[in-house]
């Protein structure tokens, strides 16, 4: 029997519904993984639709709803329902089976524990286990589905916490081939513009196996047509018109009005919250108590156990017993399971908003304490959040904050960060209203609870949020206090916000490490791990920023070996030995072997990172393998071993993306992407990978690494423009700060590339000259020769201007030459780099004559050979322009025709137009063609106007411009002589009286 106000048959949806059951016939057929997205406004039928689907497909059909977002620090929601669906249907013994094959003390089923506590308790160290409990769920599912496929419904996703965000893209990632659909709800109407959701469903539906769906109102046929099918007869014209008026097509508001007796008349609801509520004014006040009531309760996917509402109502069993038949006579409630639903939560929200404030918070008393009363009313996982739920709304601080603290520990026992941080802030945001505070969170400090919830910040990526809690900790500590809780409170606190201020790039990480060094006990396990941060950050900063701590003291112990990162390393591996911190020791041998790399031993230093490598994969922890796989890649990049490098960076990001830790991890491995991208020549990927980076809510100081990439291949590719607003997130004044010497460097080279873009010598100048006094360039040779060669090339740039408009030039020659005289190569790479700075300043220092210009030639002859050893075609490109232009000054013999042709070719090809342009631009001044048979690139016509020949009418463009004869000569690479018989010829072919004279036709020939 169809209940009342629903429609016996699904109307205008036809079209989706066959969508559906065709994706899963793929899914389940294992022809690919199809997922669904079914969006819409809330109301549009998007419940109906899936119920239907789940009605006719075939196969298994599971079930998880997300909770709504009045209950925070509830992890995995919907995904919990569905493996315990799958536990029951199944039963244990079935259920290990599916996992790994072995027994409930399985470690694939421990881990599982964390999600379903029957299964047993999860292993204690939680270090990176979030990507083995993924691969538990996702082999759990793919065994569910068998022969016959498994139909997952994920409802209500604008609603999902960002643990089950998570699981859903690794499993959308990682289930092609099984035979599963995926289906998930959400509200697009919900969707506001910093949803998270949002960028989610963007990522999502690049995605070949993914299909979204959009639900759109009914048309007025459709509307007509369900409520005649709900109350059993056509709708008459002007019916029809005023219900669609008011409804406007949405399926549940014309459920809720197709129980009114007259459409047309004064006393239609006119908004939609009338029109849910109008379906309740034929029951009695006893009846909608309950309801109330039921409100109050269904906070999950709108649904109220039986059992918890009797105990809450407080009426006897037979008058609940009638007033939930009327209810669900009245189609406002539905029986579901044990329990009931909501018709929809609209309804749900539209009655709890009815609720007078003393009803809503005596009622949300009663629930909670109904959740101890009534054992089993909730699922466990859900018990702690749901009753800190309550209780806060029940104004009951002193049960909220200790409920909330048993939420975290949940959270926390699920690697749900997010959630973690959200429960505690809720602790402390009640401490100072409850006196038994510290009771109430198992005997935790004010202090302590500050630094667990800086730690889960700091775990879910929100290194602002961490900074501030750590600073708020550190402040309670009283000053001079020594004795060990206080050490080791104020070590961890430390050591947290040097965690956090190493990522946000605000100077001071480093000391932080330090002091935590020097507060933390030695004996405790955690010292090796800071030693293993401390010497990390070591080898990234610059000396001034080693020797200082918090607002300038000074560190336990400035000296060597302590700020040497190859000494911290090796003492981290040994005290994580000792300790048994096995984590700590691969990232220490991880840090040790990019520090050799970084020292010139690349051999030794791949070997011992490497070695953490393999550490890393056997205690399964990503985030180590991919910071392994990157720096090793980036050093590969370095030796111009580029599609070497390439290949490490791309199974690091296919690594991530099966872990769904993109937003963690993926903008450093994005930025070794973008970076040799841009090595390789690809400016247009370049930019794409750094745009989809940006996209994942890098840390800042990732964020500064993209943007200096970004800034770079838009000037390249001519985009000046661009560059300027990428470069608006560039500190002007970095080079004197205290951030990691790459950040430095890059940021320098990047703004460098852009003043000289702009023509602003003054800007390049000064901060030429401010980056060779203060960075230390033997920290990062790699980063090193690349800035020292855009200070070079300003060098080059300025040596044609007057003195007064090129700053400290001289000053910045001289630094450019100490700092390359003494900075170390290592391979190719930097070989190449060595030879273009002395080519950038021979042709700095040789003017236009042809003495200097014959060494400026060999020299970049020399860079040109350099360059041909590695795979970065623009940076061979450009020292082969520069070579021509030399050698039409110095070497008439070179083949500067082909040297041309081929820079005009290369960078044509990669998309690079400022040096396509530079190419053309010195053909044409040197009458060179770049296309065989062709003319002069940029030459005035195929055929010069008045008899001119190409390059008659060259000089006659030169002379408009009022240049003499020796100018014209040194522009077109010419004899100062050639250029007079040139001009001669030229007024005697135009028949001019003079020079002067030559101007005015130049302009008139469209010449100038």
């Amino acid at each position: 029997m169809t209940p009342v106000g629903t429609s016996p048959v699904l109307i205008g949806r036809q079209h989706e519904l066959r969508t559906l059951l065709d994706h899963a016939h793929s899914a389940h057929s294992g022809a690919g993984a199809a997922t669904v997205l079914v969006g819409g406004d809330a109301g549009v039928g998007k419940s109906r639709l899936i119920a239907e689907h789940s009605q006719r497909v075939s196969g298994r059909v599971v079930t998880g709803g997300c909770l709504e977002l009045g209950v925070d620090g509830l992890p995995f929601a919907p995904f919990v329902a569905v493996l315990r669906q799958i536990l029951r249907d199944r039963g244990p013994a079935a259920f290990d089976e599916l996992v790994q094959g072995g027994s409930n003390g399985s470690p694939a089923v421990r881990e599982l524990g964390r999600l379903l506590p029957e299964l047993g308790s999860p292993p204690e160290d939680r270090r990176e286990a979030r990507g083995l409990l993924f691969e538990q769920v996702l082999r759990l599912l793919t065994g569910a589905a068998g022969a016959d496929g498994l139909t997952v419904v994920i409802e209500d996703l604008h609603w999902a916490d960002s643990a089950t965000r998570d699981l859903l893209v690794f499993l959308l990632r990682n289930l092609d081939g099984a035979a599963v659909q995926i289906v998930a709800t959400f509200r697009s109407d919900d969707l506001h513009r910093g949803h998270p959701l949002r960028r989610l469903l963007l990522e999502l539906e690049r995605l070949p196996t993914v299909t979204r769906i959009t639900l759109e109102p009914l048309t007025p046929d459709q509307a007509a047509e369900q409520a005649a099918a709900i109350r059993g007869r056509e709708l008459a014209p002007d019916e029809a018109a005023a219900l669609f008026d008011r409804t406007g097509g949405n399926p549940l508001f014309v459920e809720s009005l197709a129980g009114q007796r007259e459409f047309v008349g004064a006393g239609l609801p006119e908004r939609p919250r009338e029109m849910l509520l109008a379906s309740l004014d034929d029951l009695d006040e006893a009846h909608r108590r309950v309801l109330r009531t039921a409100s109050i309760g269904a906070v999950s996917a709108a649904h109220i156990e039986h059992e918890l509402l009797a105990h809450v109502a407080g009426i006897g069993e037979d008058e609940l017993n009638t007033a939930l038949r009327a209810l669900v006579d009245a189609n406002v409630l539905r029986i579901d399971g044990t329990g009931y639903r909501f018709r929809h939560t609209l309804l749900r929200e539209a009655v709890h908003d009815e609720l007078l404030p003393g009803q809503h918070t005596r009622l949300h008393l009663r629930f909670a304490e109904a959740l101890d009363a009534v054992p089993g009313a909730v699922p466990f996982h859900r018990l702690a959040a749901e009753q800190a739920h309550h209780y806060y709304s029940g104004h009951d601080l002193p049960r909220a904050l200790s409920a909330a603290w048993w939420a975290a520990v949940r959270a926390a026992d699920t690697l749900a960060f997010a959630e973690e941080l959200r429960m505690l802030e809720r602790i402390l945001e009640y401490w100072e209203r409850v006196p038994d505070a510290v009771e109430r969170v198992q005997g935790h400090s004010h202090v302590q609870v500050v630094s667990r919830a800086a730690a889960a910040a700091l775990e879910s990526g929100d290194f602002f949020r961490a900074r501030a809690l750590c600073d708020s900790g550190l402040a309670e500590i009283p000053a001079g206090a020594d004795d060990e809780l206080s050490r080791t409170d104020r070590a961890t606190l430390l050591r947290r916000r040097g965690q956090a201020r190493t990522q946000i790039s605000d100077g001071d990480g480093v000391g932080d490490l330090f002091a935590a060094m020097a507060e933390y006990p030695p004996h405790e396990p955690g010292y090796g791990f800071v030693l293993s941060l401390l010497a990390r950050e070591a080898m990234l900063h610059q000396d001034a920023s080693l020797t200082t701590g918090p607002g300038d003291a000074p560190v336990p112990d400035p000296s060597p070996p302590w700020t040497s990162a190859t000494a911290l390393a090796t003492e981290a591996i040994r005290r994580s030995r000792e300790g048994g911190d096995a984590c700590a020791e691969a990232d220490a041998l991880l840090t040790l072997g990019t520090c050799r790399m970084n020292e010139g031993d690349f051999d030794g230093g791949r070997a011992l990172l490497e070695r953490g490598l393999e550490l890393a994969k056997k205690l399964q922890d990503p985030s180590l393998e991919v910071r392994g796989m990157a720096n090793l890649a980036h050093y590969m990049r370095e030796r111009g071993m580029h599609e070497e490098a390439l290949a490490h960076l791309g199974v690091a990001m296919d690594r991530l993306r099966e872990l769904g830790l993109m937003s963690a991890s993926g903008p450093f491995v994005a930025l070794n992407i973008a970076e040799t991208r841009f090595d390789l020549g690809d400016l247009a990927g370049c930019r794409g990978k750094v745009r989809a980076s940006l996209a994942w809510s890098p840390s800042p100081a990732h964020r500064v690494y993209l943007t200096t990439v970004d800034v770079r291949a838009a000037l390249a590719l001519g985009d000046v423009e661009g560059a300027r607003r990428s470069a608006d997130r560039l500190d002007p004044d970095c080079a004197s700060g205290r951030s990691r010497v790459h950040t430095v460097q890059l940021s320098v080279a990047a703004l460098l590339d852009l003043y000289l873009a702009e023509g602003d010598f003054a800007r390049a100048s000064a901060l030429s000259a401010e980056a060779l006094e203060h960075i230390e360039f033997d920290r990062s040779p790699g980063y090193g020769w690349v800035l020292l060669d855009r200070a070079a090339e300003f060098l080059r740039q300025a040596a044609e201007l007057p003195e007064e408009a090129c700053g400290e030039a001289g000053e910045v020659r001289a630094g450019v030459e100490r700092t390359a005289a003494g900075l170390r190569t290592d391979g190719p790479v930097q070989a190449a780099f060595r030879a273009t700075v002395r080519a950038r300043l021979a042709s700095a220092a040789c003017g236009r004559g042809p003495e200097g210009a014959a060494g400026a030639a060999a020299a970049w002859r020399a860079a040109v050979e350099a360059w041909s050893e590695v795979s970065m075609p623009l940076h061979r490109a450009d020292a082969l322009l520069l070579a021509a232009e030399s050698a039409l000054v110095a070497d008439r013999a070179a083949p500067v025709g082909d040297w041309l042709r081929e820079v005009a070719k290369s960078a044509s090809e990669h998309g690079a137009a400022v040096l396509e342009g530079r190419a053309r631009e010195l053909a044409r001044r040197s009458g060179v063609a770049l296309e065989d048979g062709g003319p002069a690139a940029g030459a005035p016509s195929a055929s010069p106007p008045a008899g001119l020949t190409p390059r008659e009418a060259e000089v006659l463009r030169l002379l408009a411009r009022g240049y003499t004869n020796a100018e014209i000569a040194a522009e077109l690479f010419i004899a100062a002589k050639t250029a007079s018989v040139h001009v001669s010829h030229i007024l005697a072919k135009l028949e001019l009286p003079n020079r002067a004279s030559a101007g005015a036709r130049a302009h008139a020939l469209g010449l100038v």
